[in-house]
């Protein structure tokens, strides 16, 4: 029989133009001195979705989105979605070859950049043949399209593009560095999964007023982000985080919901503004990007707000939460999986090791990725069968689970560094460091950092003569903001196991001794 209705999915772009339509006269967004109702904000994203169809845009088509924290990026990413686009949001702390880099590999036939790129970008566009259109926010020059220029004359309304659950959403790299990161491609199932989700385990509604104070194209931003937009809240979002103004922002917008690295609260914590701040208006505030240290932990609690949440989790599609009201015994651990996920500690023959055994962490739920883009054998890799032939992911941690199903994290995800909330990988450091002509081999770690969290250290083995000084100034020159040295220091030699491979445990073990609690 011919079924007289069809199968409905309702997407997060939908979501939105009905917040367009039944809430028009409500705030959407906020920045700096731009705001947004959302009568406004969804018109802004329809012309954007109808000027990227009007210009060749086909479903599933990648477009780069380089652009510091404002309104208008925000409207150009689900712009690039409404338009059946998959958008490609990058870090601003790249370097021109970096950006270069993460282009090419995404396969963006389309991109737009806010002023803040433009010199990085002018010198690698013409490497760039596959990009047809390079779209300019805020600044104009030789073959730019400005922004207001490429939207005028289109009109408001929703176009006509039917989403499928399997549609590419966005793709997130999760390092964008030297060599082939690697981009988390995610669906619009997975995304809707991680909207609704997040919003529910954090009380986020369409009452709440939430406040980002990281970057934008950042996935630990969209935790707190994506959900407000879809339950219909107000977003604030600070152009860049600064403690005296997010304090400022939460008592004259009676904030009711944010999301902070460990480096942020600490900085909350040290600034003398605190001391008269009202933050009673924070229903939730997570952290995540990071462990949080147990100390910090306490005084959060005790100077900021009750209502922290920590999470422990992975952009390609899996998530533990701890939230208030737990028990006492639980305060160490990252808590149980966020609704609509599973999650198993395994062994390394792939056994599901017994509560109390350490292994490592795996997961499986709607919101996970769909693949890593173009690298098939890397996806392949990545992936658990459990005895129902689910495929869970493997996160590369090593953790352990009690009787009651709260999870404590062991070990850090490989060797990665995570500084001031960004994933920073070792491997990708010691590329560069090992150029210079005066070292003979490298290994980085991450040592403590009082304001970041963690910082690179570079341990040198020289050939010849080396001035550490000299080789830090040489690497930072050439690294992106997040990935520079702190210091470097020789070495004879670095242990290692039977196969040759250094031991960084050992290495990383006499920085962090004195700060374990």
């Amino acid at each position: 029989m011919t079924e007289l209705l069809d199968q409905p999915f309702v997407n997060i772009s939908d979501m939105l133009a009905q917040h367009g339509r039944f809430k028009a006269r409500r705030m959407a967004v906020v920045c700096g001195d731009v705001s947004r109702t959302w009568g406004d904000f969804d018109a802004g994203i329809s012309r954007i979705a109808h000027a990227l169809i009007a210009d060749g845009l086909q479903r599933g088509d990648r477009v780069a989105v380089l652009m510091d924290n404002s309104v208008e990026m925000l409207e150009v990413v689900f712009g690039v979605i409404r338009a059946g686009g998959c958008a490609v949001p990058l870090s601003g702390l790249l370097t021109s070859a970096q950006m270069a880099g993460l282009i090419a590999d995404s396969r963006a036939t389309r991109a737009f950049a806010s002023a803040g790129f433009r010199d990085r970008l002018d010198g690698v566009r013409a490497d760039l043949g596959q990009v047809s259109r390079w779209i300019a926010f805020g600044f104009s020059g030789a073959d730019w399209i400005p922004l207001e220029d490429f939207v005028v004359g289109h009109p408001a309304t929703v176009p006509s593009i039917r989403h499928r659950p399997g549609d590419d959403f966005n793709i997130i790299y999760s390092s964008g560095t030297t060599g082939l990161p690697k981009g988390i491609v995610q669906t619009h199932a997975a995304r809707l999964h991680f909207a609704f989700s997040n919003a529910i385990e954090l009380g986020i509604t369409s009452d709440a007023r939430t406040l980002t104070t990281t970057s934008l194209y950042s996935n630990g931003t969209w935790i707190v982000m994506l959900p407000t937009l879809f339950a219909g809240g107000t977003l604030h979002v600070m152009p860049a985080f600064d403690p005296a103004g997010f304090l400022q922002t939460v008592k004259a917008r009676q904030i009711t919901h944010s999301f902070m690295v460990p480096a942020q609260f600490i900085m909350i914590l040290d600034h003398p503004a605190l001391a008269g701040a009202n933050t009673s208006s924070l229903q939730r505030v997570l952290c995540a990007g990071s462990p949080l240290r147990r100390d910090v932990k306490k005084k959060v609690l005790e100077r900021l707000t009750p209502g922290l949440c920590e999470l422990y989790g992975f952009s390609e599609g899996f998530a533990a939460i701890l939230k208030p009201g737990e028990p006492d015994d639980k305060f160490a651990t990252v808590g149980t999986p966020v609704m609509g996920f599973d999650m198993r500690v395994i062994d390394a023959e792939g056994r599901e090791c017994r509560p109390g055994q350490p292994g490592e962490i795996v997961g499986y739920g709607a919101g996970m990725l769909r693949e890593y883009n173009d690298q098939p054998d890397l996806t392949e890799a990545l992936i658990w069968h459990d005895a129902h032939g689910r495929t869970f992911i493997r996160s590369g941690d090593v953790g352990v689970l009690d009787e009651d199903g709260y999870l404590t994290i062991i070990d850090r995800k490989k060797d990665m560094i995570i500084s001031g909330g960004f994933n920073v990988f070792p491997t990708d450091v010691e590329a560069v460091v090992g150029q210079h002509p005066s070292v003979a081999d490298v290994c980085v770690i991450g040592v403590p950092h009082e304001k970041w969290g963690e910082t690179c250290l570079a341990l040198v083995i020289p050939r010849g003569d080396a001035d550490p000084a000299a080789i830090m100034d040489w690497a930072n020159e050439r690294l992106a903001k997040y990935q520079r040295l702190h210091a470097v220091e020789l070495r004879e030699e670095f242990p290692r196991n039977a196969l040759g491979k250094v031991l960084k445990r050992l290495l990383r073990d006499p920085y962090w001794s004195e700060t374990r609690i």
